[in-house]
């Protein structure tokens, strides 16, 4: 059976080659490096309102015209869980859950596993296997980490770094969702995100600038439900899909041109 080192330092077996193949695939990604803006940035003062990982819109921090200076960019951090597997039919399939609905804010929307970083998290890949744990019982031993991607920012201005694992073995993993925090577990095709196919998209406008939302719908074979992924959630696997399948999106994205504040740090709101 196949093997590979994973990034957090265990390491699993491989149940075929096509997830060897792909975790050395991704092994070499490196992210773009972040763009610079020479324009004005403007102050904002903004309402922090986000609890989860959840946001109406997040991009690519590398295409935002984030401050000159470096040393003035700290945002809150996050980090969520891409985790993959290879399904019955030899598809790569990606775990995603519904928000509980008693949740105050984005209550039964569909998410990744993942959340805030605490002061105890040693770095991102600790933040998304921890998260996954804590949300849906996901043991972090389970997974392959095979790479990092550059981060998101969220409408809100929380750094969002995405985490992809491969789980080797889906059979030995049993979901068990946190119900404070997570109604349901599921999976979805991650081919499906940049296929046009069940998507629709709306054009929307923040500080003055216009961009597509997309919303992808997904109905699982056996239980017949219905999913909505859209927003951040959608965006991050927009560039997943992009990445593992080595194709753009078959269709476009248009991203709004955020204007930040001179400074953000852990106590700048949004």
């Amino acid at each position: 059976m196949a093997s590979s080192r994973s990034l957090n330092g265990g390491s699993l077996p491989f149940s075929s080659q096509r997830l060897l193949a792909l975790a050395q695939q991704l092994s070499h990604y490196k992210p773009p490096p972040c763009s610079l803006d020479d324009g004005d940035e403007q102050e904002r003062i903004i309402e922090e309102t986000v609890g989860k990982v959840v946001s109406q819109v997040g991009v690519q921090e590398s295409v935002t015209p984030i401050a000159q200076n470096p040393e003035n960019f700290k945002p809150k951090r996050a980090a969520v869980l891409i985790c993959l597997f290879e399904g019955d039919a030899g598809d790569l399939r990606v775990i995603l859950t519904k928000r509980s609905s008693r949740l105050t804010t984005h209550s039964g929307e569909v998410s990744l596993p993942g959340g805030k970083a605490e002061e105890g998290d040693k770095d991102d890949i600790e933040t998304a296997t921890r998260e996954a744990k804590e949300e849906i019982g996901l043991d972090p031993s389970l997974v392959n980490i095979v790479t990092v991607l550059e981060p998101f920012l969220s409408k809100h201005l929380l750094r969002v770094v995405p985490v992809i694992g491969i789980l080797t073995d889906k059979k030995a993993f049993k979901p068990t969702p946190n119900a404070a925090e997570v109604d349901e577990v599921f999976d979805a095709p991650l081919e499906m995100f940049i296929k046009d196919k069940n998507r629709t998209e709306e054009e929307r406008e923040w500080m003055g600038e216009k961009y597509l939302l997309h919303f992808f719908e997904y109905e699982t074979e056996k239980e017949k439900r219905k999913y909505i992924i859209w927003g951040l959630t959608a965006g991050v696997l927009i560039r997943a899909a992009s990445l593992v399948y080595q194709q753009p999106a078959a269709f476009l994205e248009q991203n709004p041109k955020f204007k930040f504040p001179k400074i953000v740090d852990r106590n700048t709101v949004m």
